[in-house]
């Protein structure tokens, strides 16, 4: 797994040239599926990579999908076996470009920018409609980056069993927190 990480770093650090890259591999990201009443349904994962390309605004981060961690154990075991089949679609990835950008607007207090681009999940591929990240510079030059998504399950063709379907979500709130620094 931590292969594919790489060659994904790789193939960003190619794609943006020799422009002004800031990066983070233990990025975090969480996700929600709960419903009221029932088992809490939520998982974390800090080892997400991403990178930003502060001359474009091209922002891209993978996640690996074994990497989300579940309080129930039985969960993440059903997570990744009969929902996201990770065996099968080991990564997802989000990429595209943060509207409007430019490091030099950057402030310590946290700015929003709109943001175009796909997410990658599942074997499928949507463009993102409505996400905003917002930003931040950090008094060490780093750059805090975060947003909220909302997921539907049918989207990424993600089937939920009848039997279960009144425990689960069909909308995944999904948020994620990058401190990306200067590579």
């Amino acid at each position: 797994m931590k292969n594919i990480v790489l060659i994904f770093v790789i193939f960003l650090t190619n794609f943006m040239g020799a422009q002004e890259k800031f990066l983070t591999k233990t990025g975090t990201v969480i996700f929600e599926a709960s419903v009221p009443s029932f088992e809490e349904v939520k998982a974390k994962n800090e080892s997400a990579t991403a990178i930003l390309n502060t001359e474009t605004g091209e922002f891209a981060a993978l996640v690996l999908v074994k990497g989300f961690r579940f309080k129930n154990a039985l969960m993440e075991e059903h997570f990744n076996e009969n929902y996201a089949e990770s065996d099968e679609f080991p990564k997802a990835t989000f990429k595209g470009k943060i509207i409007g950008f430019s490091k030099e607007n950057l402030e310590t207090s946290t700015k929003s920018f709109p943001y175009e681009g796909t997410l990658s999940f599942h074997g499928k591929t949507n463009v993102l409609k409505n996400v905003t990240l917002n930003m931040a510079l950090n008094s060490d030059g780093s750059i805090s980056l975060s947003g909220d998504l909302i997921i539907n399950t049918k989207d990424y063709n993600i089937e939920i069993p009848k039997i279960v379907s009144k425990k689960l979500s069909k909308e995944v709130k999904t948020n994620f927190d990058f401190s990306l620094s200067k590579k």
